[in-house]
């Protein structure tokens, strides 16, 4: 009688262990769900995060929190991702220098952007733009290229990601002069940075830089477009200044751990795609000076893939080994 009753709750554990993962992925989301952010707020891609998270929120009936983990080029917050659960409640916003970038730079990174996560749907793609002090007798480009170029160790630029360190890397690289990376945690720093004269330029996404340039705290250099931005046309692009091979684009994108149970990835892959697809959102990414980057997620870890190559060539052309 014992051993008959010690098998049937054996079995009646047995199949709880199986149902109530079944169950609750079914029930999917029945909490919170909450963005890490690798950057400060006010950065692009916290408001990106802050936009998306909350039509996620509307969209499936959950509040949905922006953790914003700065520093370490990323690396803090896609950590964090790793460490959390593998149930869809955690997402990480990840930009090229997180997934495409960081294994090319950073010497024994401690998150694989394949192994580690993977997509849910791409978000947008942005130019960079070059900033510089409007007090500054730097106006363009030409006039940052010849100051460089009279300085042994050329001029302090400021940067808040491995991304943008490597996008100033690789125009010294096409400009052929010195430069003086100083990193910083955020946007914000970086611009304050200008605005102090401590920096004499500073690499940007456009859309943190574009209301300091707007008040008039920060020059506008030049953006990395293919063309100039039609919101902003007399801004011109590093490629029509004489650097034609100089073509760069931020992209933003939501990824979760690679051991998310499908249904759940699914759910949160169809959720993205209504919201991707609705007038509304793209009217959003471009009012920011941002394209949509719809790719689904086996064309989003294609396109990771495909960056990945591109900058492990800038890296080698510009000298950067991983440190």
């Amino acid at each position: 009688m014992i051993k008959t009753w010690l098998k049937q709750a054996a079995c009646l554990v047995c199949g709880l262990a199986v149902v109530l993962p079944t169950l609750a992925q079914s029930n999917f989301p029945a909490r919170a769900l909450r963005i890490i952010v690798p950057t400060t707020p006010g950065s692009g891609s916290d408001v990106t995060a802050r936009y998306f998270g909350e039509q996620i929120a509307a969209a499936l009936g959950v509040g949905v929190v922006i953790e914003n983990r700065p520093g370490g080029n990323g690396i803090i917050a896609a950590m964090a991702v790793k460490q959390a659960p593998a149930d869809g409640y955690t997402l990480f916003l990840g930009t090229n220098t997180h997934l495409a970038v960081n294994p090319i730079v950073v010497k024994d990174l401690p998150y694989d952007p394949v192994k580690d996560l993977k997509p849910i749907t791409g978000l947008a793609r942005g130019m960079m733009i070059f900033v510089g002090n409007p007090q500054s007798k730097i106006t363009n480009v030409a006039d940052l290229v010849k100051a460089s170029k009279a300085q042994p160790q050329g001029l302090s630029v400021g940067t808040y990601t491995a991304g943008f360190h490597l996008s100033a890397a690789w125009f010294a690289s096409e400009a052929s002069i010195p430069f003086v990376n100083v990193s910083y945690k955020g946007a914000p720093e970086v611009f304050l940075g200008l605005m102090a004269g401590q920096l004499e330029w500073g690499v940007s996404d456009l859309i943190a830089a574009m209301p300091q340039v707007k008040a008039g705290k920060l020059r506008a250099l030049a953006v990395s477009g293919e063309a100039r931005h039609p919101d902003y046309p007399d801004i011109p692009t590093l490629k029509e200044l004489g650097y034609p091979n100089y073509v760069n684009y931020t992209w933003t994108t939501l990824y979760v751990r690679s051991e998310t149970p499908e249904p759940v990835t699914q759910k949160l892959v169809e959720t993205l795609q209504k919201i991707m697809a609705t007038q509304g959102t793209k009217d959003y990414i471009r009012s920011i000076g941002s394209d949509p980057l719809n790719l689904q997620a086996n064309e989003m870890r294609q396109f990771q893939r495909s960056e990945t190559e591109r900058f492990k060539r800038i890296a080698d052309g510009a000298g950067i080994r991983p440190q």
